[in-house]
């Protein structure tokens, strides 16, 4: 008789016991099935267009070898941009020549006419005491936007096409955002695809700098298609491998600049790369039919019959049967959560703001103040690598194709060794070995390419891990209440460092070549001094309160 109501008070509380999307994924559709299997694939191949429009300016606006015009030996119609006399009217530059002044004329010149068949260049025509700038420059190809919009030693305005994209990705995330929770993650997801692609392919016909500039930033503006993916792929992937799936999306995107970088190398006129890269995008428009929407976004709008839609078809293409009593409890947990986010809601409306409960507890405002630094360091970083990788000396195709191939071993590693040695140690090892390969790459000489390219791809194999391992450790540094709004500060403030990032060739070219480098050792290094002033969380449970977070490092922290 006991051991019946045992038996019946243990099938109440089974009853009772709250099922939400998680459980339902886990005990009855299935947390890794063909559903899923669809779904990934779908997020992998977004990851790989996102990566090439994200990253197409490296290509499209890269530098190209210039030289003035020598009108006393050549003419801008018939001319050979290395001809053997350069030396004798331009003036060198390490091992080759300066790329935007000449020697200016001595006196006995004959008039520039009589000069234009000439197959020689004398050295006495031109005085090498006194130079002056190009007045018509000469393109050794015409692959990139430097030639067609006449951007030769202008890498100002070269460079500020990258930082201007960089902001209208600020503008994506709100108007992403907005479309997301108003229409559904998968119509956002399809409209910022779609959009991608268009604008791409619109840019083909742009003829002027500022018309270019123009469609790189409304494009931007659409490039939040990644996030969406994300999101869903995460909500629809069951717990046990949601981090190998989230990984593995970090690491199509790197893999989609490695793929980048070949069809560079093929098709490198930027018109013609840009069709290239963005006709294949307007696949994306299917999304919309073959992307599930989300399932807490169809329930968060009550429209729990659609949310039921999806969970059947899932559990359909996995083979499994999902139990209606199910849908019922999911759908109670479902309002049930909605009355306590409103409850929240009023409840917040008495409590103090975030920035004065933050300057209430001092150890989160320091950590409020640490974290940026770390962002701003890793974007800056980061992105500067990748930019700068077009300008090393070799085949800037290999180049930024291992540049970007070593990222993947730094995102894998470092999710091992948070996992073992804590976080940390990898972010202020990280840190300063990537500050060492800057320096190390400062003093290496210019002909060393394989040691300086070794160390390059080191420093880019230690900044990838920082970037993994940053999500994390922010995320685990403040309480539940509050974590999403602070990693947000944090997260938006370290845009900065992706936004100058594309101007440091233009620093370079300005006061000293290797100061890009020099300023990534910089911040690398005290960024990783940054990290000794914040707890270790590894092993400890994550925080639900501001007292909570404050204590982290003081006592321990029992998962």
């Amino acid at each position: 008789m006991a051991s019946t109501e045992k038996i019946k008070h243990g099938v109440e509380d089974e009853a009772k016991k709250p099922v939400n999307l998680d459980t339902i994924l886990v005990s009855e559709i299935g947390q890794f099935g063909w559903f899923q299997l669809r779904i990934l694939a779908l997020a992998v191949s977004m990851a790989i267009f996102a990566a090439w429009a994200a990253a197409e300016f490296n290509f499209t606006t890269a530098r190209i070898p210039t030289r003035c015009l020598i009108p006393e030996c050549e003419s801008e119609e018939s001319f050979e941009f290395r001809a053997p006399w350069l030396l004798n009217a331009i003036p060198p530059a390490g091992s080759s020549f300066d790329q935007c002044r000449r020697y200016r004329n001595v006196s006995s010149v004959p008039p520039a006419p009589a000069r234009v068949t000439r197959d020689t260049c004398p050295a006495h025509w031109f005085n090498p005491d006194s130079d002056k700038e190009c007045e018509v420059h000469l393109y050794e190809n015409t692959d990139t936007v430097v030639h067609t919009f006449g951007l030769a030693c202008d890498e100002w305005r070269r460079t500020l096409i990258g930082s201007i994209r960089t902001l209208g990705t600020l503008v994506a995330l709100p108007i992403t955002g907005y479309i997301s929770d108003r229409w559904g993650r998968r119509t956002a997801l399809s409209i910022n695809g779609f959009t991608t692609a268009w604008m791409g392919i619109v840019r083909y016909w742009a003829d002027t700098y500022v018309g270019f500039l123009i469609s790189e930033v409304v494009e931007s503006m659409f490039s939040g298609g990644f996030s969406c993916a994300y999101i869903i792929l995460m909500e629809l992937m069951g717990p046990k491998y949601r981090v190998a799936a989230g990984a593995s999306l970090n690491t199509s995107f790197s893999v989609g600049l490695v793929l980048l970088g070949f069809i560079a190398w093929g098709v490198p006129d930027w018109r013609n790369l840009t069709l290239a890269l963005y006709i294949p995008q307007l696949l994306t428009f299917g999304y919309f039919f073959l992307m599930a929407e989300s399932v807490r976004w169809y329930m968060s709008k009550g429209r729990f019959e659609d949310a039921e839609r999806v969970l059947k078809s899932a559990a359909k293409s996995n083979n499994r049967e999902l139990s209606e009593k199910s849908l019922v409890l999911l759908r109670e947990h479902a309002l049930e959560e909605e009355r306590k986010k409103a409850d929240e809601l009023a409840r917040k409306e008495t409590e103090p703001w975030l920035v004065v409960l933050v300057f209430r507890h001092k150890r989160i405002l320091v950590r409020c103040m640490v974290s940026p630094v770390w962002w701003i360091t890793t974007t800056f970083i980061y992105y500067g690598m990748s930019i700068n990788a077009v300008n090393m000396s070799g085949n800037r195709y290999l180049n930024y194709v291992a540049v970007s191939a070593v990222e993947i071993p730094g995102y894998w590693a470092a999710v091992v060794l948070m996992a073992r040695i804590g976080r940390k140690p990898v972010l202020f090892c990280a840190f300063w070995v990537c500050c060492a390969c800057q320096i190390g790459y400062i003093f290496i000489p210019s002909d060393q390419y394989a040691a300086s390219l070794t160390l390059y791809l080191i420093g880019k194999f230690s900044i990838a891990m920082v970037m993994t391992s940053i999500y994390v450790y922010t995320s685990e540094l403040y309480p539940t209440k509050y974590r999403h709004s602070l990693f947000a500060f944090s997260s938006m403030i370290g845009r900065i460092g992706s936004i100058v990032a594309p101007l440091t060739p233009a620093f370079g070219a300005a006061v000293w070549d290797d100061l890009p480098f020099a300023l990534f050792a910089g911040f690398a290094f005290v960024s990783g001094l940054l990290v000794l002033v914040t707890p270790e969380t590894l092993g400890t449970k994550l925080p639900d309160t501001m007292e909570e977070a404050s204590a982290l490092g003081l006592k321990k922290n029992d998962p």
